[in-house]
């Protein structure tokens, strides 16, 4: 079963991540909040985890690692819910979110 303090500590990580990234905006975004750079969305933290806005093809090999499923946002977006932070969670969230954040630029 999860931890419920995991969505404030996942939320708290990729908040540190993005902002050691720069140029990104964070806002409330409903239950959580989102960070977008030049107007695009590619992060929202909420109660069920965290959705990165990657490209198709990252995204369907993402969705196949643990913890990872498909976004509701769209075939762009995973979602990542760790069940524990290990060193392998960490490299993949900083991954991903470093690609998003390049991406939300193009």
């Amino acid at each position: 079963m999860p931890d419920p303090n995991a969505t404030s500590t996942l939320e708290q990580l990729v908040a540190e991540i993005v902002d050691g990234l720069g140029e990104a905006a964070t806002s409330p975004g409903g239950a959580g909040r989102s960070w977008s750079r030049g107007g695009v969305d590619f992060a929202v933290a909420g109660p069920f985890g965290v959705e990165i806005r990657l490209d198709r093809q990252v995204a369907a090999a993402a969705a196949r690692t643990p913890d990872t499923a498909p976004s509701p946002r769209g075939p762009d977006w995973i979602r990542f819910n760790p069940r524990q932070l290990d060193a392998h969670a960490l490299d993949r969230l900083r991954a991903w979110l470093e690609l998003a954040h390049r991406r939300a630029a193009e």
